[in-house]
C-alpha cells in the first residue's frame, strides 16, 4: 500500500499562513507553547514538524483541525 507523505516545507508555509489568518504573531504562539522562537520557526520553515501532542494544541490555537495543518505530498 502507497501511503501518503508529510511536506514540512508545505506544512511550514501553512502554519505560517494559518498563524496569521488567526491574527496571532510567531511570539503569540511562542507564548502560547512556551517554547523558543526558534522552534517555531523551525516549524514555519519545515525543518521540523511538531509532535503529535503539539499539533493537537497548535490547532486549537489556530481554531483549525489537524488536517488543515498537515500538507502530504497528496494534498
Amino acid at each position: 500500500m502507497d501511503f501518503p507523505a508529510i511536506d514540512p516545507v508545505k506544512t511550514g508555509d501553512n502554519i505560517t499562513k494559518l498563524r496569521k489568518a488567526a491574527g496571532l504573531s510567531v511570539h503569540d504562539v511562542q507564548a502560547a507553547f512556551g517554547f523558543t522562537p526558534q522552534a517555531i520557526y523551525k516549524w514555519q520553515n519545515g525543518t521540523a514538524l511538531p509532535s503529535v501532542d503539539n499539533l493537537v494544541c497548535l490547532a486549537a490555537l489556530l481554531r483549525v483541525r489537524m488536517d488543515d495543518i498537515l500538507i502530504t505530498d497528496r494534498s
